[in-house]
C-alpha cells in the first residue's frame, strides 16, 4: 500500500528533525540527564515538527536503551509507539475532543499506572480548541500530576491558551524552516525515492512550502505523480501557478498604470488554468520584496523571498515611491482575504487589478490623496499654459471694432444680481398664469425674437472695461447654453462658476478645486469654447482657474437692468 511521503519520511529520532536544533538538543539533553518535565507546550506554525517531536519525546522517555537521549528505534517500546499499538501513549485531537466530559474521562484514566512502559504520555494536538470548562478540568492534573504521567500539548495559536495552562508547562517555540533546509531535505527524499527532482524545482517547492517541511513533501508528492522531470516549469504547471516571469510582467504593467495590458495578461493566465488566488499571492510576495528593497536597501536582502533576481527588483522598483508599494500591498492583502468567500473570483481579481493601476478607484484615503495630487498637477499645468500666451498678445490687432456691438449686453440677459435657477430646479415662486419668463432646458434661454434696440447715448451709459463688459448676464446665458449640451453630472458644477471675457480670452472661475477638476476635461472645454464663439462671433481662447470673477461696476449693473427690461411690454424702468 502506497504511503504519502510526509508520513513515510517522518523523523524517527531527534537527529532527523530539520531546522529545530534549538529544541531537539534541549530535549535530548533532558532525556539523557533524566530531567524531563511533566508538561510540555509546543507552539509554532503548521508542518514545523511539533507532533513529530512529541512522538520522539514519548519514545525517548520510554526507550529501553536510549542513545544520547535519542530513542533506539528497535526496542519493543519504540516499535510499539511507532506502530500505534501502545495504549499508554495516546494522541488526542482537541478539535474533536474539546468538551469537558472528554477531559474528565482523560483525567480519570491518567491516574492509573502504565502497563508496558515507564511513562503514560498524552499528546494533545490543537489544544487551543478546548473549551474553557475543559481547560479548567485539565488544570488540576497539570499542576500536580502522578510521577508516571506526561502531557505534551501542541498548538498553532498560542494566544488562545489560558495563562494558567502556560505557567504549568515548558514552552518550546518551533521556527519556520529555512528554504535552503527544506530544499536540501526534498532533494534527499527525491533521491531515495528515485524521483528526478532538479535543483530549480526544489528551490521553487521550498519557497512554496513557506517554512513547512510537511507542505514541501506534499507538493513534491503531487508533482511526482505527474511523472517526468520535476523542474521549475513543471512545478508551476502542475500546481497551476503563474511563475516568476509572468508575475514580474504583470507587476510591470501595474506600475506603468496599463490597466488594459494587466487585464489581458490576467485573462491569458486564467485561460491557461492558473489559479487566481495564486496570482494575487505571488503579486503580494513580489510587492513585499520591492518594498523591502526600497525601505531597507542595505540590510533587507536577507529578508527577501528569493523568488526574484536582483535585476528584476531593481528594474521594477526604479522611480516608484515606497508609498505606492504600501498601497499595492494593502490592496492585495484585502483582495486575497476576500477572494475565498467570493462568488465570482475572476471579477474580484480584475477589480483588484484596476485598483492597483489607479489609486483613485480605491475609495479610501489613498484615493482621495491621488485625486488631490492629480488636481495639483492639473493646476500647475494650467498655470504654466496661462503664462505662455501672454507674450504674443500685443501682436493682435486692436479689439475695438469687434467689441463695439458687445459694449452693451444682449437684451436677453437677466439682471446680474438675480441668480436664475438651475434647469433641474423649479422656477422662482410665482402665481399660476403670471410667469414672467421660463428657461427651457434644451434651448438657450431668453432668445430675442427681434433685434435689440439701439444702444443709449454715451452720456447715459458710460463705457466699461473690456474685461467686465461681458460679465454677469452674458456668462449665465453662456452657461445655460452649455448645460443644454452637457450631461446632468456637469450642470450643477457649471452653475457654481462665473466667467468673464478679456479680448479673446474667456476665463471661467470655479469656487474650489473639486469643481475645477470636474469641469477640466476635453468635452466640457470644447462645449464652452463653441458656445462662447457663437455668442461673440470670433475665436475665443479658454482658461479654467479657481477664484472669483471681477465684480461689475454700478454702471454696468444699471445698463444690464435696462437692457433686461426692454424684453417685456409690462415692465417699465424709470
Amino acid at each position: 500500500m502506497y504511503q504519502a511521503l510526509y508520513r513515510k519520511w517522518r523523523p524517527k529520532a531527534f537527529a532527523d528533525v530539520i531546522g529545530q536544533e534549538h529544541i531537539t538538543e534541549t530535549l535530548r539533553r533532558q532525556v539523557a540527564e533524566g530531567r524531563t518535565s511533566h508538561a510540555y507546550l509546543f507552539t509554532g506554525t503548521r508542518g514545523t515538527g511539533k507532533t513529530t517531536c512529541a512522538k520522539i519525546l514519548a519514545k525517548a522517555v520510554n526507550c529501553e536503551a536510549p542513545v544520547d537521549g535519542d530513542p533506539c528505534g528497535t526496542c519493543p517500546s519504540c516499535v510499539g509507539i511507532d506502530s500505534g499499538g501502545f495504549l499508554d501513549v495516546l494522541e488526542l485531537d482537541a478539535a474533536s475532543n474539546n468538551g469537558v466530559d472528554q477531559v474528565r474521562a482523560l483525567r480519570d484514566e491518567a491516574v492509573y499506572s502504565p502497563a508496558n512502559v515507564r511513562k503514560r504520555v498524552y499528546i494533545v494536538d490543537e489544544v487551543h480548541m478546548l473549551s474553557t470548562a475543559a481547560f479548567n478540568a485539565l488544570l488540576k492534573i497539570l499542576e500536580e500530576p502522578p510521577e508516571h504521567l506526561m502531557f505534551i500539548l501542541a498548538t498553532t495559536e498560542l494566544h488562545k491558551v489560558p495563562a494558567t495552562i502556560l505557567s504549568r508547562c515548558q514552552r518550546f517555540s518551533f521556527r519556520r524552516i529555512r528554504p535552503e533546509d527544506v530544499a536540501r531535505r526534498l532533494r534527499y527524499v527525491a533521491e531515495q525515492e528515485a524521483i528526478d527532482l532538479r535543483p530549480d524545482g526544489a528551490e521553487v517547492l521550498s519557497r512554496l512550502a513557506d517554512g513547512a517541511l510537511r507542505d514541501g513533501l506534499s507538493l513534491l508528492d503531487q508533482c511526482a505523480a505527474a511523472g517526468g522531470i520535476i523542474d521549475a516549469t513543471a512545478v508551476l504547471d502542475v500546481l497551476g501557478l503563474a511563475g516568476n516571469l509572468q508575475t514580474a510582467r504583470l507587476m510591470e504593467l501595474i506600475l506603468s498604470r496599463d490597466a488594459q495590458g494587466a487585464l489581458l495578461l490576467l485573462d491569458e493566465l486564467y485561460k491557461g488554468g492558473k489559479d487566481l488566488g495564486s496570482v494575487l499571492s505571488e503579486l503580494s510576495t513580489l510587492t513585499r520584496d520591492l518594498l523591502l528593497q526600497k525601505t531597507a536597501p542595505k540590510g533587507g536582502a536577507a529578508l527577501l523571498s528569493g523568488g526574484f533576481d536582483a535585476d528584476t527588483l531593481d528594474r521594477l522598483g526604479k522611480g516608484v515611491p515606497a508609498g505606492r508599494f504600501l498601497h499595492l500591498a494593502a490592496t492585495l492583502q484585502k483582495a486575497s482575504a476576500e477572494l475565498y468567500a467570493s462568488v465570482n473570483r475572476r471579477l474580484d481579481t480584475e477589480l483588484c487589478l484596476l485598483r492597483l493601476c489607479d489609486e483613485s478607484l480605491s475609495g479610501d484615503l489613498t484615493a482621495l490623496a491621488a485625486r488631490v495630487r492629480r488636481l495639483e498637477d492639473n493646476q500647475s499645468a494650467r498655470a504654466e499654459l496661462a503664462r505662455r500666451p501672454s507674450a504674443p498678445s500685443p501682436v493682435r490687432p486692436a479689439p475695438e471694432p469687434p467689441k463695439a456691438p458687445l459694449s452693451e449686453p444682449p437684451a436677453t440677459d437677466p439682471p446680474p444680481w438675480d441668480e436664475p435657477p438651475l434647469p433641474e430646479e423649479p422656477p422662482p415662486m410665482e402665481e399660476p398664469g403670471q410667469r414672467i419668463y421660463d428657461i427651457p432646458e434644451e434651448l438657450p434661454p431668453l432668445a430675442p425674437k427681434a433685434p435689440p434696440p439701439p444702444a443709449p447715448p454715451a452720456a447715459e451709459m458710460p463705457p466699461s472695461s473690456p474685461g467686465r463688459a461681458l460679465d454677469g448676464g452674458w456668462w449665465r446665458t453662456l452657461a445655460e447654453n452649455c448645460k443644454g449640451r452637457l450631461s446632468p453630472m456637469y450642470r450643477p458644477f457649471l452653475g457654481m462658476c462665473s466667467g468673464f471675457l478679456e479680448g479673446d480670452l474667456l476665463t471661467v472661475c470655479a469656487p474650489d478645486d473639486l469643481t475645477l477638476g470636474r469641469l477640466d476635461n476635453d468635452r466640457v472645454r470644447e462645449t464652452i469654447t463653441q458656445e462662447a464663439e457663437a455668442l461673440v462671433g470670433s475665436p475665443v481662447r479658454l482658461m479654467l482657474r479657481t477664484g472669483e470673477a471681477p465684480k461689475s461696476s454700478p454702471e454696468e449693473n444699471l445698463k444690464n437692468l435696462v437692457a433686461f427690461g426692454r424684453q417685456f411690454d409690462n415692465i417699465e424702468i424709470k
